[in-house]
């Protein structure tokens, strides 16, 4: 009795497929007359197509049905198996037609090789109405077969059609061929046509969910560049308001103010990150770089020449100045750093330069993509520059940053792959 389970199953499946295909139906049909009513296009192109869009052209066969059971069909039991049979391989084809692996699996070519030589049985033996299987069969052909074998099956199997529909009906056997060929090749055009727009609908989708993926980075990334900067500036002007309190309470208030004033200004920095509409300065970065340098007891040197940058430009290396000064306060125990801006007609370079150990005390930070000078590097890269950092040859840490005059782009579109960088980094960089 297994034959009888496994019928029973896949009656079970066919059951909830079509409970499936008639819910997704509503909903798309919903969705269809809600987007007419706000003058909108539905988002999405319609149900998924099932088996049972194939299975209303099986009434087809009601004239060879028709002839069975008024008995005009000699041998009716013979045609009744060859109808049963057929329409059983017609619902198979039918319902694995939808599914890619299972298109081209052998048992489906099979099963259509199969529904061929019955049509041409049933077709000659009993002709009239048994030749509409012909079309039948060009409709579950052009369902399965896709590509360039689609034409020449499609001309074979009309031809076909046409020869053995001539032993019965003569030339009117050139409209059954004719009929074959148009089922075939429209059903597969039409399938194929509705596969395209699917695949790009999902590819639509992908692309909407990359794009925020890359903007949740961007927005992480100015986040720790900014709270990363600024806590470091607040820890070293607290320590230094803490040190000249006893003795200068006038200069310790000047640290204090300052450190006010950097609160205030990373809240502003913070809520224009958000909005995606933040422009850095590299004047304001050098200054606060000199600032920030001071309070820790490093002498900052500056120098600046060249010609005047374009505000991509300025935004990117503010960026570079402001994880470069960051990391010498933190972690390179200098007296000195340098910060050089060399600008000429073609590129424009920066160079940070501290008299430290040249060594890290704390690795990258964990579980924060495109964060302090991996992200700069991809910021870089994507502006057609360069981000080079590690030990000096005479001691300390460098950190060199080079870019085309007219080539940056807009600092919110430096996520792109780390693999167009150029970051050299020997061992134990100071990176957070």
């Amino acid at each position: 009795m297994s034959w009888l389970r496994k019928v029973s199953c896949r009656l079970d499946a066919w059951r909830r497929a079509r409970v499936a295909w008639k819910e997704d139906n509503a909903r798309c049909r919903a969705e269809s007359k809600a987007a007419r009513a706000c003058e909108k296009v539905p988002e999405h192109p319609g149900a998924p197509p099932t088996g049972f869009a194939l299975l209303p052209w099986l009434l087809m066969g009601l004239g060879a049905f028709s002839n069975i059971f008024q008995g005009k069909a000699p041998n009716p039991v013979i045609g009744g198996l060859g109808l049963l049979t057929f329409n059983s391989l017609y619902i198979y084809v039918a319902f694995r037609a939808f599914d890619k692996e299972k298109r081209q699996a052998t048992s489906t070519r099979v099963a259509l090789v199969l529904m061929g030589l019955l049509t041409c049985g049933l077709a000659i033996g009993y002709g009239d109405n048994w030749l509409l299987f012909f079309p039948l069969l060009g409709l579950a052909t052009g369902a399965v077969v896709r590509g360039r074998w689609l034409g020449r099956i499609g001309l074979g199997l009309s031809a076909l059609a046409g020869l053995v529909s001539a032993v019965h009906d003569g030339w009117n056997g050139i409209n059954i061929a004719y009929g074959t060929f148009l089922s075939t090749m429209v059903t597969a055009a039409i399938l194929s046509l509705s596969e395209a727009v699917r695949e790009l609908q999902a590819a639509r989708e992908e692309l909407a969910h990359r794009a925020v993926e890359k903007e949740r980075m961007r927005f992480s990334r100015d986040l720790h560049d900014l709270l990363g900067h600024t806590m470091s500036v607040i820890v070293v002007k607290s320590e230094a308001a803490r040190r000249l309190a006893p003795r200068d309470m006038a200069a310790a208030l000047t640290q204090v103010a300052d450190i006010e004033s950097v609160g205030r200004q990373a809240l502003t920095e913070i809520r224009e990150a958000v909005t995606g509409y933040r422009e850095g300065s590299l004047g304001t970065e050098l200054e606060g770089a000199r600032s920030a340098l001071s309070a820790a007891g490093i002498d900052p040197v500056v120098r600046q020449s060249g010609p005047p940058l374009a505000p991509q430009n300025e935004a990117l290396l503010g960026w570079v100045v402001r994880e470069a000064v960051t990391n010498a306060v933190r972690h390179s125990g200098a007296t000195r750093c340098e910060i050089t801006v060399d600008g000429t007609a073609d590129r424009v370079r920066l160079r940070v330069t501290d008299n430290g150990t040249g060594t890290s005390v704390t690795g990258p930070a964990e579980g924060i993509g495109g964060t302090g000078l991996k992200g700069l590097t991809e910021r870089l890269a994507a502006a057609g520059g360069s981000l080079r950092a590690g030990p000096s040859p005479r001691g300390g840490f460098t950190v060199t940053a080079e870019l085309p005059v007219d080539g940056a782009l807009p600092v919110e579109q430096g996520d792109l792959p780390t693999e167009q960088a150029e970051l050299s980094l020997s061992t134990a960089p100071r990176a957070d």
